[in-house]
């Protein structure tokens, strides 16, 4: 569970560093996920849900931005979004 509470941190840390405004609310049964309102990228996490289904939305996000991999992070994030 620390593993997955760290990389959570170190994750919303990074999309923040992106640029991204990380939200987390209370969404029902959405898990949650990324979304442009104007010029400002969020990412939308569910409050609801466990940190690590959390985490997997903050991995897919950064996965699928190309900025992500020029940014410095632990061998253990990396290989996460690698495998995305």
């Amino acid at each position: 569970m620390s593993d997955t509470l760290g990389l959570f941190a170190e994750a919303r840390q990074l999309a923040i560093d992106l640029g991204y405004v990380v939200r987390e609310e209370p969404l029902g049964e959405l898990p949650g996920g990324a979304c442009q309102v104007g010029q400002e990228r969020r990412i939308l996490l569910n409050l609801e849900q466990p940190v690590a289904a959390q985490l997997a939305v903050l991995v897919q996000t950064l996965a699928a931005d190309p900025r992500a991999a020029t940014q410095p992070m632990s061998r253990l994030l990396a290989a996460r979004l690698g495998a995305m």
